[in-house]
């Protein structure tokens, strides 16, 4: 369990650096609005995380009880996702997050059912969390929904401290790296190598799942 969770928290770091609609919003909104409405409107994202990670993980329950076979077919598919992931991160032409859109000031309340709806708007969530979970989920040692709370739990952490510090340091990076493109790229290639190291293990691992009684 302890290899699951210290592999779960590398790729959800490479994973947190991934721009993204969650990432791009709390950085507009911190630079528009200020620090304490970036962490305002990151607390939404965090909740939409974990209504999507609660269903995930009730899914995954059910899926391994009942068709122990779909075990091969998840990790295969999650592979192939995080490869995508990888790809993306290191194709060339890459943007950077920190490219903040104009946004109108809003109130707290709105600020938080903002940051909410745009997480549970953003349906490669969900695909994250069915693809990334079963990849450190030991099928053999039982309790699935419980390693699967507790795996989830770490990309939750994982990306709640990530993400505050970024909303927090939001408008220091951004002009620290608008005028330094060699930094975007490094975080760019760093992600991508991760991403892609855990997609090529995955995809070789002969491990066949077995569902303990």
């Amino acid at each position: 369990m302890m290899g699951g969770l210290i592999g779960i928290a590398l790729v959800s770091l490479g994973m947190v650096l991934t721009p993204g609609p969650n990432m791009i919003y709390l950085i507009s909104r911190s630079i528009t609005q200020g620090r304490r409405a970036g962490l305002i409107s990151l607390m939404g994202v965090m909740l939409g995380f974990t209504l999507y990670l609660t269903a995930t993980c009730l899914g995954l329950t059910a899926i391994f009880a009942l068709v122990p076979a779909a075990y091969t077919a998840l990790k295969l598919a999650g592979a192939a996702y995080l490869g995508w992931l990888a790809w993306k991160a290191l194709k060339p032409g890459g943007g950077s997050v920190f490219e903040p859109r104009e946004l109108e000031p809003v109130s707290p309340r709105r600020l938080f059912s903002m940051g909410l709806v745009t997480c549970l708007l953003n349906p490669k969530i969900a695909i994250l969390y069915l693809s990334l979970l079963p990849q450190f989920i030991d099928p053999q040692a039982g309790h699935i929904l419980l390693q699967s709370l507790a795996l989830g739990s770490v990309q939750v952490a994982i990306g709640t401290v990530v993400n505050g510090l970024i909303a927090i340091s939001a408008g220091t990076l951004a002009a620290f790296l608008a005028s330094r493109p060699l930094w975007v790229r490094v975080q760019r290639y760093f992600m991508g190598t991760v991403l892609g190291g855990m997609a090529i293990h995955l995809a070789m691992d002969r491990s066949r799942a077995v569902v303990a009684a």
